[in-house]
């Protein structure tokens, strides 16, 4: 299953919707923005979402294609289809940008950032769990952790009556 996000035209409703193979969930029309077809995870969308969290600078498709590790003929084309679609903003020098009239990408963003907050990696891939300072039952046997349990059970049920 794969999750991707649907902008809407409400500031703060957006709804994510999971994909699978040829199946789409449905949109709420009343808020569904149409204008902004971005899929999570391609690379019209990483390039998006790289100009719009760094809208103060301005980037060459070369400086992009380092960046996103994206080959430079893929930035290069990726680009012109954005700019030609009035996803992103280009200045006169060839230097790529976010456009700050453009609220919907703006939100659709900042609800990748959330979505990542969300539901991605808070780890180092190859980091392990940490270690509790104090295990529970460390140094007792099978019997007294029994034993114990026994004796909370009880406790509870004299509690519930």
């Amino acid at each position: 299953m794969r999750w991707f996000l649907a902008a809407q035209t409400d500031q703060n409703a957006f709804m994510v919707q999971s994909t699978t193979s040829n199946y789409t969930m449905p949109v709420l029309l009343e808020n569904h923005d149409s204008d902004v077809q971005l899929r999570p995870g391609t690379t019209k969308s990483d390039i998006v979402a790289y100009l719009y969290r760094n809208p103060e600078w301005g980037y060459a498709p070369k400086e992009l294609a380092e960046t996103l590790e994206i080959p430079h003929g893929t930035a290069t084309t990726t680009l012109g289809r954005l700019y030609s679609d009035d996803y992103v903003g280009k200045t006169d020098d060839g230097y790529y940008h976010a456009l700050g009239d453009r609220d919907d990408i703006h939100r659709y963003v900042a609800t990748l950032d959330q979505v990542d907050r969300m539901f991605g990696r808070h780890r180092e891939e190859d980091s392990s769990p940490e270690e509790p300072a104090v295990q529970i039952g460390e140094h007792r046997t099978d019997e007294e952790l029994d034993a114990e349990l026994a004796a909370l059970e009880d406790n509870l049920d004299e509690l519930n009556e």
